[in-house]
């Protein structure tokens, strides 16, 4: 986990400049595909994800060298050949887990936070899920075990794989001639990320697209079907926190209400979206029928709440930058109380861009937390030893969040009419 977390400190820093070069290319073009709220929501989810992943919360139901000890009919020796064999295990079994997390209900819940933004952009790339909490990926990497590829190679590549499908979530890449037949390219991917009917649950490929040709899912962007993008049952929040978690609160909440036992329990392993008919005609949901006039979520903004906004989001980012340079010294007991500083701060001022009244609590309980544990310890998770005035400059950003938090709830929270929602989007 300590290597992770030391990648994660060239990771992010470089994936929040490709940001920036989009959004100041988006500005300088006059064609800017960011909403400041959207972004925001998308790069705190990606944080709350690799809080999780470097933490190592989960439960992981086979390791795969414990396959690879057990599968094994051969080895293969560490030469260019073992790689690209790793590479296409990696992929291939990509696309099979992206096949479940599109065809089946459960799986779905660990996958819709990724398609939650209705736009598309890179800040969309980082939605990625917290609610996968059971590792299940070591299975489908069966062939690679068989083929005796060494678990050092996965261990290498994978995260490799997962940072290299960042760069294909941008609308401002058209197609790419001969590569739109080797590898998932931007066309590819945005109509993945499409509802239009002609493009839901297409292009699941990661990094090659063989297997969408091979197994027909396959399909090209088309000029005459611009995608549009979202989810067919609205998140309507900015909270990624709780995004991970709404379709598995239905699916609770359907398995109860249902009165047949056996969709109590096939409703888990059915295909995404089905409900039991007696819940759909008794608790019905709201499902975008036309995806080119559906109202997309919006909430009251303004330059200043834009603002604090972002500040928010630069905030924590550095804080998790410290963690991470931090890891070994904080100690793990030190990361997760560090972590549920960070997943509350989180929590607290998207649900305040969600202009949800209770936001102003969290962020003044986590702020009198925070102070609290400043004034025991007499320091921030040992950041005084890089910074002397370092935990009096986290007072002052405990001290600003809550202010920040009354002022936004009480002072400067102003609702607006539906009709200048599209207005406030920027």
């Amino acid at each position: 986990m300590e290597t992770y977390a030391k990648a994660l400190l060239y990771a992010i820093p470089f994936f929040m400049i490709l940001l920036i070069v989009e959004i100041a290319y988006g500005y300088f073009v006059k064609d800017q595909k960011h909403k400041v709220m959207d972004s925001v929501s998308g790069i705190s989810s990606g944080l709350t994800n690799i809080i999780k992943d470097s933490l190592g919360l989960g439960v992981i139901i086979v390791t795969y060298p414990f396959l690879l000890e057990y599968l094994a009919i051969t080895q293969i020796k560490a030469t260019w050949a073992v790689w690209l064999i790793a590479f296409i295990a990696i992929d291939f079994a990509g696309y099979w887990n992206h096949c479940l997390s599109h065809k089946v209900n459960f799986f779905w819940n660990q996958h819709v936070i990724h398609h939650s933004s209705e736009e598309f952009n890179l800040a969309c790339a980082l939605r990625q899920s917290i609610s996968n909490l059971i590792g299940y990926f070591p299975f489908l990497l069966v062939p690679a075990a068989i083929l005796g590829v060494p678990s050092e190679v996965i261990a290498i590549l994978a995260p490799i794989h997962l940072f290299a499908q960042f760069w294909y979530h941008t609308q401002h890449i058209g197609k790419l001639g001969w590569l739109e037949y080797v590898i998932v390219t931007p066309s590819q991917h945005r109509v993945h990320h499409a509802i239009n009917p002609e493009y839901i649950d297409k292009n699941l490929g990661q990094i090659l697209c063989v297997w969408d040709r091979w197994f027909g899912t396959f399909q090209e962007e088309l000029a005459e079907v611009p995608p549009q993008y979202g989810v067919l049952k609205p998140a309507k929040t900015w909270n990624p926190i709780l995004i991970n978690f709404q379709h598995l609160w239905q699916l609770c909440k359907d398995a109860w209400h249902t009165d047949h036992y056996w969709d109590k329990i096939r409703i888990w392993f059915m295909p995404t979206g089905w409900r039991p008919a007696d819940v759909k005609d008794t608790y019905p949901l709201t499902v975008i029928e036309d995806v080119y006039n559906f109202e997309r979520y919006t909430t009251p903004t303004s330059n200043a709440f834009n603002g604090y906004a972002i500040f928010q989001l630069l905030a924590t980012t550095g804080s998790l930058l410290f963690m991470f340079y931090n890891y070994s010294a904080i100690g793990f007991n030190g990361l997760l109380t560090f972590g549920a500083f960070v997943f509350i701060g989180i929590y607290g001022y998207t649900s305040l861009m969600d202009r949800a009244k209770y936001a102003v609590w969290i962020e003044l309980g986590r702020a009198t937390l925070g102070m609290t544990f400043i004034f025991v310890t007499g320091d921030w998770f040992g950041i005084n030893a890089y910074l002397p005035w370092g935990s009096w400059l986290v007072n002052i950003y405990f001290l600003t969040t809550a202010c920040g938090g009354i002022y936004f709830t009480f002072i400067a929270y102003n609702p607006i009419p539906e009709n200048m929602g599209d207005q406030l989007r920027s």
